[in-house]
């Protein structure tokens, strides 16, 4: 491991098919001990809340899908290119849900099959990853 990449075998991280980490996370609970992120992505309802971090806030009410669905997509695509070299953080406020589905859809760029991205989340992030039903056909939907 070096500075600009997390601890693989650290809670909440997600490593996809390419190598890259990505640490998931619940707002709701602590910040976990360890290095901060170099940059975070948060899907929240209202704006989140400075951080000493550089982000990036995608309006998203929870139990349901973004706002915006480009702006989330250029999100998407910005957290899984900079997660190359820096430390990534996908947060809302319980981890799963929003999290999970922003998760699949960065697996996704990544190389996974639209089809599987849940499926991979659940198995390699946490199984209660992508909470709804639309959640899920948001997930799976080609573009």
């Amino acid at each position: 491991m070096t500075e600009t990449t997390w601890d693989p075998t650290a809670p909440g991280i997600l490593r996809l098919p390419s190598g890259r980490l990505l640490r998931g996370r619940g707002l709701s609970r602590p910040l976990p001990p360890g290095p901060l992120p170099t940059y975070a992505l948060y899907l929240l309802g209202r704006r989140p809340a400075p951080v000493p971090w550089e982000s990036r806030w995608v309006r998203w009410p929870d139990f349901r899908l973004p706002a915006d669905r480009a702006d989330a997509e250029a999100a998407f695509r910005e957290a899984w290119e900079r997660s190359a070299t820096e430390r990534v953080e996908v947060a809302c406020t319980g981890g799963r849900g929003r999290t999970g589905t922003a998760l699949a859809r960065i697996a996704i760029l990544d190389g996974v099959p639209p089809t599987e991205a849940v499926a991979y989340v659940r198995a390699h992030y946490s199984p209660h990853a992508v909470e709804t039903p639309w959640q899920r056909r948001y997930v799976e939907r080609r573009r």
